[in-house]
Parts: C-alpha cells; structure tokens; sequence
C-alpha cells in the first residue's frame, strides 16, 4: 500500500515578490488570476507576461464553460509556463488549461479524452481552503449535463505548490471562513478515510489542530474579522496545504460527496456547501459505527471543545456557527422533493468519493442527511 504521495515540489515565500523573483516569471510565462489580486500583488512588480483574468469569464466555481472560454484567450499567446495565483477556482481551470484540449474542456470530464499535459504548472493560492494545489483533483460544473464533476489524474498535479501567507490579507470575512472550514473538513474526512496511512494521519491531525486552535484565538479575539486573524494567517496557510497532502492521499468522503448536490444546484460555495452537511455526516457515522477510528476523531476535536464526547458534534456546530452561520437547505431554495432527486443523485454520481467513507452510505443514509438538513 502506497503510504504517502506528494508530487509538486512545496515552495514558502513570505511575499509575492520573492516568489516571482526565485521562479524569474516572465517572458514564456502566462498569469492566471483576478484583477483584485493582480493590482496589489503583481502590477507593481512590473512582470512581462500576459495576463487572464478568471472573472472576466464568469463567478463562482469553475464550469467546462469558463475554461473553453479562457482556453480560447490563452490560444493568443506563446507560453510554456502558466502560473495560477488565485483561489480554488483559478487553481482547478488551471490544471485543466495546462492539459491538451482538442476540442472541448467537457470531454476530459466526461471521459471522452484523457488528461495529456502539455505546459509547465505553477499553483499559488490565495485562500486557505481546498488545498488543491498539493492534489490532483479538478472539480468542475458541466451545466449542459446538470453535473458537478471531479478529474483526478497524474496529468492534474501541478509541478510546484507555492505558499505565500502574504495573499491571504485581503480575505473577505466569509471567503476566509468557507475556505478554512473546507480545509478543516478535508483534514477530517481524511482522518476517517480507509486509505489512510500513518503519514497521512499525521498530516491531518495537526492541521485540525491548527485550525481549531485558531479558530478558537479568532473567537476570544471577539470574532471573524481581518484584524482578529491577521498573526494567524501563516498558520491557516500551511494547516490547508497539510490538509490537502492528507485528502490528496487519502481522499474525502461523504461530507463532500453530498454537498456536490445542493452546490451544484443553488451555487453555493464549496466549503459553505460542505459546511452545511459536515456534522450531519458524522452524526451518522457514530450512529453507525462509535466504536471505530472516530473515537480518535473525537478525542482530538474535544480537546478544543473541551465537552464531552456524545456531545462533541453538537458542540463543534456551535463552535464553528461562530466563524460561519449554517443555515437550513430550504434557505437556499431546496424543496422537499429534491430530498429524493439529490440522495440518489450522490449515489450515482459520486462513488469516487463515497469510496473514502467512513462507513458505506446507501441512498436511505444520504435520504436521511438531506431530510436532516433541509
């Protein structure tokens, strides 16, 4: 068994500027970002490089849509090197845009083409969340087939993860909070994962330690703004990178795997997504199967929460209501007949990921978690 992968080399820089020194971006280099992280970051470095802006191209999380667009702007250009400086989304189109496109970015998700490489790839996030520049893992909307999809293939690593605490600042109050609920999540859907090893729960155990502790700082500081986190922010850095190491290894589960659904059909956020169903998940874990590894889970977690283990759920969703409020499905326009519609949905689309449960969910199990939830 295959204990531990890492595949991009992992660079630290403290700011910007000594990163595109040390790599020497230029000319046969093209940028990959948002104007709101060019301007204060890049422009006044003065780089000779083209650059394409992800929002020009649409909001939100990526769409085959989005990158057949981007891919076309890119075509204009002669480059060898793309650089991704940006969250989630920029780091996803990334690695699909650095792949061999014949025809449509769709195909290499349905299957149609198969991942081929053809640039070199440079992924620096901007947020403190999905830890996809360490994975391989490219999630996408396909609107013309109503799906959300993953790609996880050796052609989506990128060859080098570059962390700078610095890009972090300009965080609004919630990105911050969905993006660092999300590596939170990652780190203990991994934990739990039956692919996981030694290596990869020593990963996931100190970055749940990480964000929580600072989570907690957050909360005594008076709560989730800028200035209450700003000390902590190359902790939240480096605790989503452990997170991302651990879930690319090991993989998520259920958590992520249901909230495809309902962010694919509200468009809501990923890690708000995830958010919503996370202790609903593992409720249902410890009705299934308490006596297993999450009694491990929960010593950890009740260590910060200071509580008591049947209650540790229960405490962690007040806990973390403090940095982000979850709120009910309905809320976002979900009505009781797509209980049915979603549960199966999950079932038959997201066996990459249900494959990393815990415990084995059928449909009644994701029928329950989305009653639950609603």
């Amino acid at each position: 068994m295959l204990a531990l992968k890492l595949v991009p080399d992992i660079y630290y820089y403290d700011t910007f500027a000594q990163f595109a020194g040390e790599f020497r971006l230029g000319k046969g280099d093209i940028l990959i970002t948002n104007a709101w992280m060019y301007e204060p970051y890049v422009k006044p470095l003065g780089l000779d490089l083209p650059v394409v802006y992800q929002e020009k191209y649409g909001a939100g999380e990526p769409t085959d849509e989005m990158m057949d667009a981007m891919k076309a702007e890119m075509d204009n250009y002669e480059y060898d090197r793309i650089i991704a400086f940006g969250g989630g989304t920029i780091i996803d189109c990334a690695k699909v845009l650095a792949c061999r496109i014949p025809d449509k970015v769709a195909d290499l998700y349905t299957g149609k083409v198969a991942p081929e490489r053809i640039r070199k790839l440079v992924l620096v996030p901007t947020t403190c969340g999905t830890g996809s520049e360490v994975t391989n893992v490219a999630v996408a909307s396909i609107p013309s087939l109503d799906l959300k999809k993953g790609i996880a293939d050796e052609q989506t690593y990128g060859d080098a993860a570059v962390l700078i605490p610095e890009s972090l600042k300009g965080l609004p109050d919630k990105v911050f909070a969905t993006s660092s609920v999300d590596a939170l999540i990652h780190a203990v859907e991994s934990f739990l994962s039956p692919k996981a090893s030694p290596f990869t729960e020593m990963y996931s155990v100190q970055a749940i330690r990480m964000i929580m502790e600072g989570y907690k700082k957050i909360i005594q500081r008076g709560g989730n703004t800028a200035p209450n986190r700003e000390d902590l922010l190359k902790d939240f850095c480096i605790a989503a990178n452990y997170a991302g190491i651990a879930f690319g290894n090991a993989g998520c589960g259920a958590v992520h795997a249901l909230s495809y659904a309902h962010g694919g059909a509200f468009h809501i956020p990923h890690g708000e997504a995830n958010f919503i169903c996370f202790t609903e998940v593992f409720k249902l874990y410890m009705e299934k199967q308490p006596e297993g590894k999450i009694r491990k889970l929960n010593a950890i977690l009740q260590e910060v929460l200071e509580c008591g283990e049947e209650e540790v759920y229960d405490a962690l969703d007040v806990f973390l209501g403090k940095i982000l409020e979850k709120k009910p499905l309905r809320e976002y326009g979900m009505s009781e007949e797509q209980i049915d519609t979603f549960a199966r949905s999950t079932i038959e689309n997201q066996q990459r990921l249900l494959g990393n449960n815990y415990v084995p969910f059928d449909v009644e199990d994701c029928r329950k978690i989305f009653s639950n939830l609603i």
